[in-house]
């Protein structure tokens, strides 16, 4: 495969000097950035591992309470006398309870032992897992980062908490699943819940400078140790940030700035903070060509049906409709990064819940059949819309969980893999042959078709070289993608989901320059396409 790579970059490099634009059609012009004026040398290189598994599509879920606990999910952890339902509850009772130094080995052996190996292999074998979301606290990272916080007086307890985040992600990516560090829990909180370590009632990191400066180290530290770490798929800034919270975006920007400067590759995600349009419009002018090195920025958005008073008074079929029209705030913001940059989105939690007033509703039809129709709409738009979903959750006290649980609703094929992660090892190889022989055809067959349209529709000057070299760059890193399990003798082959970021980091690398630019970016994503369309899939 890495022969086909190689040609195609070959005939990038060969085109270095072109820099001449050409009087013509002004189609695909940029909105909100200016072209780059000229062409410079191709760094382009064959898909690594660690692009796989940044730029895959996610198919996943969250680990559940683990490094930071709710009560709903694990109740084990909470001794009677505990006064609330949060990490910080629990760990101020156990250590009234039994003392720091036990309650410190009680923890760690949480940490070690709720996500069992046999777990691990569940989630990639019968889950067929890329990927999984991994909510941490920020006193998840040590006693440092506990200090001037509600958890000094408890922070003995977390000396070795951040090396047990690190074995397990370190766990999950000897199976070829990826983690999404997810700094759930931030200082002051990032809104009033109790998934935010405290039962206080307050988010309080909007208007602190002392609380967003210590998020700011924490994620910084998390980002200086994830460059070490193979499997990290990116990092998590934030979890479910308050609607309208005061200056999110300008700490959105300095935190970006900083993890920027650390690791410019690696994804950084935010929260939509239940406005996924401004969101996304907010990440068009940071995944942009005219941004620089920048780290990649997704859009992190929840979407659940089972606690607003609108969707109690739906039936469970209106609700299942309604799935397929969900996203569709990314409709024109997607699609071309030379036009408007890149809007990137996944779902980071979602479940197949609905409220017992829905459930009334459902006129008499098997819950089990809504419940798997359900799900089978938000598998299937998802996969069609986003760049990734994490279901919401997969460990509890109560495996395996009802709807609010990964295992049973994978179990009950309510919630669906993209097919092409079930596909056998040597169907995978076999498929990757056939499309190596279909190449030559399909790249005359698409090439030929642009350059007819565009001369015939819309005469006038162009570079057509340029969509012919994206094809080829597309047509291989999808190859390369789908191929990569293969070679770690996984099943399955992935796809590339997180596609508008995937193609600006191939913009930015192809030195390519001047107006005609965009044939570049289309016949990248033509060049996915037909490699989709060669493996079948």
């Amino acid at each position: 495969m890495k022969k086909f790579f190689n040609k195609a970059k070959e005939a990038l490099d060969s085109h270095g000097s072109h820099g001449t634009t050409f009087p013509g059609q002004q189609q695909q012009q940029p909105q909100n950035q200016q072209p780059i004026q000229s062409d410079r040398p191709s760094s382009i290189q064959a898909p690594a591992q660690a692009d796989v598994t940044r730029y895959r599509y996610h198919h996943g879920a969250n680990l559940g309470s683990v490094f930071i606990l709710e009560r709903w999910l694990c109740g084990s952890m909470f001794p009677e006398h505990a006064q609330g339902s949060s990490e910080l509850a629990a760990v101020t009772a156990w250590i009234h309870q039994e003392g720091p130094d036990k309650a410190r080995e009680r923890f760690e052996r949480h940490w070690h032992e709720y996500v069992s190996d046999a777990d691990l292999d569940w989630l990639r074998d019968a889950g067929h897992c890329t990927t999984v979301r991994l909510p941490i606290g920020y006193f998840s990272l040590g006693p440092p980062y506990c200090e001037g916080t509600p958890f000094q007086p408890v922070a003995a307890v977390y000396q070795n908490a951040w090396a047990a985040v690190k074995q397990l992600v370190q766990r999950c990516h000897q199976r070829g699943v990826g983690v999404l560090i997810d700094l759930h829990g931030l200082p002051g909180g990032a809104n009033a819940q109790d998934h935010s370590g405290t039962n206080f009632g307050k988010a309080e990191l909007w208007g602190s400078r002392r609380h967003q400066d210590l998020a700011t180290r924490c994620l910084c530290f998390i980002a200086q140790e994830a460059r070490g770490m193979d499997g990290v798929a990116g990092v998590q800034i934030i979890n479910e940030a308050e609607g309208n919270a005061r200056g999110m975006y300008e700490w959105y920007d300095h935190a970006l700035k900083e993890l920027s400067s650390i690791d410019p590759t690696m994804p950084v995600y935010i929260s939509d903070a239940w406005d996924l349009n401004r969101a996304a419009s907010w990440t068009q002018a940071r995944n942009s060509l005219a941004a620089g090195n920048v780290s990649p920025v997704v859009v992190d958005t929840h979407l659940y049906w089972c606690f607003s008073d609108a969707d109690k008074a739906k039936s469970p079929q209106q609700i299942t409709q309604e799935v397929g029209g969900k996203l569709s705030e990314l409709d024109g913001k997607d699609g071309s990064v030379v036009d408007h940059g890149a809007a990137q989105t996944i779902i980071g939690e979602y479940s197949c819940v609905l409220d017992g007033s829905t459930w009334d509703k459902s006129r008499g039809a098997p819950k089990e059949q809504l419940v798997r129709g359900f799900g089978n709409a938000e598998s299937a738009r998802f996969q069609q819309r986003a760049g990734g979903s994490f279901f919401w959750t997969y460990r509890m006290d109560w495996m395996p969980g009802g709807e609010w649980g990964f295992r049973q609703m994978t179990e009950q094929h309510a919630i669906v893999p993209p097919s092409s992660l079930t596909l056998p090892a040597n169907d995978v190889q076999g498929r990757i042959q056939a499309a190596q022989q279909q190449l030559a055809q399909r790249k005359q067959d698409n090439v030929g078709a642009h350059c007819h349209y565009w001369d015939s529709n819309h005469p006038g000057q162009y570079e057509h070289w340029r969509y012919e070299q994206g094809w080829d760059v597309g047509y291989n890193d999808a190859m390369a993608f789908f191929g990569m399990r293969n070679q770690s003798g996984l099943q399955g082959g992935d796809k590339i989901g997180m596609l508008d970021l995937w193609c600006l980091k191939r913009l930015r690398e192809s030195g390519q320059g001047g107006k005609f630019v965009w044939e570049f970016e289309q016949g990248l994503r033509q060049g996915v396409r037909s490699l989709y369309e060669a493996v079948g899939v």
